[in-house]
């Protein structure tokens, strides 16, 4: 909903403040009085193109403001253009500020005081108001959003839904296609491949077995100095005459004395000490039989060194890391394989693609159906509000046309109107009466009133080239239509106007030499002096104006 809009320096407005309100707000005026500033201004706000030529004459810069409250039903879309235009604002609270400075060289856009592009402006713009007259922005005639109404006019969001899965599933197969032709190597490519997997396999290196390797090497190497170190520290440990061994042999025999005078506080000493013999004994022992493994066959040790060397070489060639190797090895056969099965597995993806376009042609048929079943009630329930509109005799009805099917189906739609018999339809979007397209444009609006999910619409004359019982009808179908949405329309009708939730009057006047517009609510019995006026003026004029307000 529009909450309220800030004017300041366009055209002839100086500074205004306007405050809306749900439901159906009405604006009137005297002809020239500045009505189309409210136009203009909704304009710029949906992203219109700013001209200097506006600002207010004498003034360097022009600024206009305004607080939308985002409606339940656009706000996941809403959100989604913030979020990639990187624009913060709380979900918690879906107000959301807009702000255009304009000057003689420059126009800067914000929204929550985040600067942003026009077209940000206009994309949001496009979900929350739609502007309906001359010349101005009009969704409904654009075809594709027709094809979206229709849709949800007749609640087939489910099988158009399945047309757009099955054309994301085809896009898929056809990615993967792409991706294998890519992928796919030349024959040549093939053979290297294959004498790497042979060269790789042929030594079938193990996982760290590098390492392992070099450890091993290491130590026969040098397994005489070894052995001879091994040696002279089981020597040193038990076997030289003044081994460890015996040494703590001797301190045995003097702590044993020693127990026989303090046997309390020197048992422990004993026991400590066969403690250190028995530890001495055992690490004699594993030298030993660590000394025993270690060989000193120059042909294991060379065959040690080739099998090194073997593994040495891959990484070099694939590494540096022996996972290296392994991942040049899988990457290889994975190459190989799909070189090998390329042709299968294109056969498999051609057969995967042409079941899904079967599927797609199947499903859009469906669709189709269900959409000229939901055509047929949307044409006679507009004929109904057109006829209500003053256009008695008008034709409308949807022509369908068959296009490739895609992810909305395989129609192309298109509204056609006539406001007259004999008169051959045309194409919504070649309609040039500004009157005719808004009547259409109510007509629609208010038959879509629950699939329509812009929530503000802006109707400008809405009234033009009609009287009477018409315009009250029109009126009164504005007011059934701002149950649902918020409307702002510019009316010349009292009939319009006296069905009206608020009335805003734009007067204009000249101070000091310079002409000012100003807009104000009015109250109850302001209403009805603004109704008399346009109704001619004078006592029974006021007393008419206030019969239709009741």
């Amino acid at each position: 909903m529009l909450n309220w809009i800030r004017i300041k320096n366009l055209a002839l407005v100086e500074e205004e403040d306007i405050e809306f309100y749900p439901g159906f707000n009405v604006v009137t005026g005297e002809t020239g009085a500045g009505k189309s500033v409210i136009i203009g201004t909704m304009g710029l706000l949906l992203g219109e193109r700013a001209d200097k030529g506006m600002i207010r004459t004498g003034e360097d810069r022009c600024e206009i403001s305004a607080s939308i409250t985002i409606e339940t039903s656009v706000q996941p879309e809403v959100y989604a253009i913030l979020d990639g235009a990187g624009i913060n604002y709380d979900k918690g609270d879906p107000e959301l500020f807009f702000r255009r400075v304009i000057t003689h060289s420059s126009t800067r856009n914000f929204i929550n005081d985040t600067p942003t592009t026009l077209q940000t402006l206009k994309n949001i713009g496009e979900l929350l108001i739609d502007i309906h007259g001359a010349n101005e922005h009009q969704s409904l005639s654009k075809q594709g959003h027709q094809l979206d109404l229709l849709d949800r006019y007749g609640n087939i969001d489910i099988e158009r839904e399945e047309c757009r899965q099955i054309c994301n599933k085809i896009k898929d197969v056809r990615r993967k296609r792409e991706e294998l032709h890519k992928q796919l190597i030349t024959p040549i490519e093939a053979e290297h491949l294959r004498l790497v997997v042979e060269e790789i396999e042929n030594v079938s290196p193990q996982v760290d077995e590098d390492k392992e390797l070099s450890a091993k090497h290491a130590v026969a190497a040098n397994s005489k100095q070894v052995l001879e170190l091994a040696n002279a520290s089981v020597d040193l440990l038990n076997e030289s005459e003044h081994s460890v061994v015996d040494m703590l042999a001797e301190l045995h025999r003097n702590l044993q004395q020693l127990e026989k005078i303090d046997a309390d506080n020197v048992t422990p000493l004993v026991a400590q000490c066969d403690s250190l013999v028995e530890n001495a004994r055992e690490l004699a022992f594993d030298i030993e039989r660590y000394s025993t493994n270690i060989e000193l066959d120059e042909a294991t040790f060379l065959e040690l060194e080739e099998r090194l060397s073997s593994i040495e070489r891959l990484k070099r060639r694939y590494g540096p890391y022996m996972e290296n190797v392994f991942e040049s090895l899988e990457n290889a056969k994975v190459k190989l394989q799909q070189f090998e099965n390329s042709e299968e597995i294109r056969k498999t993806l051609d057969d995967e693609e042409s079941q899904l376009v079967k599927d797609l042609i199947t499903a859009s048929k469906f669709l189709t159906k269900k959409r000229k079943e939901s055509a047929k009630e949307f044409e006679k329930n507009v004929r109904m509000e057109l006829a209500n509109l003053g256009f008695l005799q008008a034709d409308f009805t949807i022509n369908f046309s068959e296009i490739e099917p895609g992810a909305s189906g395989g129609d192309k739609i298109d509204f056609f109107f006539s406001p007259n018999p004999g008169e051959r339809p045309q194409p919504l979007r070649n309609i040039a009466s500004s009157g005719e397209m808004s009547r259409i444009m109510l007509a629609l609006k208010t038959v879509l009133a629950e699939a329509d999910s812009v929530p503000i619409l802006v109707f400008d004359e809405i009234d033009v080239n009609i009287g009477g019982e018409t315009a009250i009808k029109v009126g009164e179908g504005l007011k059934k239509l701002a149950k649902s949405h918020q409307i702002l329309c510019i009316s010349h009708l009292p009939q319009v106007a006296s069905q009206a939730d608020r009335h805003y009057l734009v007067e204009k006047s000249v101070k000091g030499n310079r002409t000012t517009t100003y807009i104000k609510v009015l109250n109850e019995q302001e209403q009805a002096d603004e109704i008399a006026r346009m109704l001619g003026g004078g006592a029974a004029a006021l007393s008419h104006a206030k019969d239709l307000l009741r």
